[in-house]
């Protein structure tokens, strides 16, 4: 890698450390490309330079720390037991664990996917591969421990998961709910959503 490479990966990551922490403070739509330049110490120029966009650069924030949260998930997932609803819980606990320490951030990062003009270097909340590959392998490991039905569309039972687990932090963005409360609260519905899932 040469110099200017050097540079450049160098103002990548402190633009990324600045946007993480502004976004987390001040939220996304009041965050500038201005406000991550100040705060990173580099121009406006170079921020757009290395991203398209504000929107890319809160997914590659966001992807930063999902790859932390989901090398996490590569140690705990092979020990988790219980129902298909008991593992379903303590994957999303876990989740609301981790994304509760920024939840500004989280917010910002569900709110994006609903932008209808994301670019290509863009990936929001609904299309996270990694957590829908691990809802798909734990349902579908249901099937084969008998506790899920064989003939469950188990892509709309992930999009359900998924839409419940977004929602339920408007809680958090209302009245500031910790972890546990989210928690509970999905609970509940995983409860609720596991009648449809039992075989007949």
């Amino acid at each position: 890698m040469g110099v200017r490479d050097e540079q450049k990966q160098a103002t990548r990551e402190k633009v990324l450390e600045a946007a993480r922490d502004l976004f987390n403070e001040t939220g996304y739509d009041e965050t500038t490309i201005r406000a991550i330049a100040e705060r990173a110490g580099v121009s406006v120029g170079s921020v757009f330079t290395t991203f398209a966009s504000k929107a890319e650069v809160l997914s590659h924030v966001m992807e930063r720390r999902l790859g932390d949260l989901y090398a996490e998930f590569d140690r705990v997932l092979p020990f988790l037991r219980g129902s298909t609803a008991d593992r379903l819980s303590s994957i999303f606990a876990i989740h609301y664990e981790f994304e509760t320490r920024r939840v500004k951030l989280f917010l910002a990062h569900i709110a994006a996917s609903y932008n209808p003009s994301n670019d290509p270097g863009v990936t929001p909340y609904g299309r996270n591969e990694r957590l829908t590959r691990m809802l798909r392998e734990v349902l579908e490991g249901g099937v084969q421990r008998g506790d899920v039905r064989a003939d469950l569309d188990v892509q709309v039972m992930v999009d359900t998961l998924k839409a419940a687990y977004a929602w339920n932090y408007r809680i958090a963005a209302a009245r500031g709910a910790g972890a546990a409360e989210l928690s509970a609260v999905m609970d509940k519905q995983i409860a609720f959503i596991a009648e449809g899932w039992r075989p007949r």
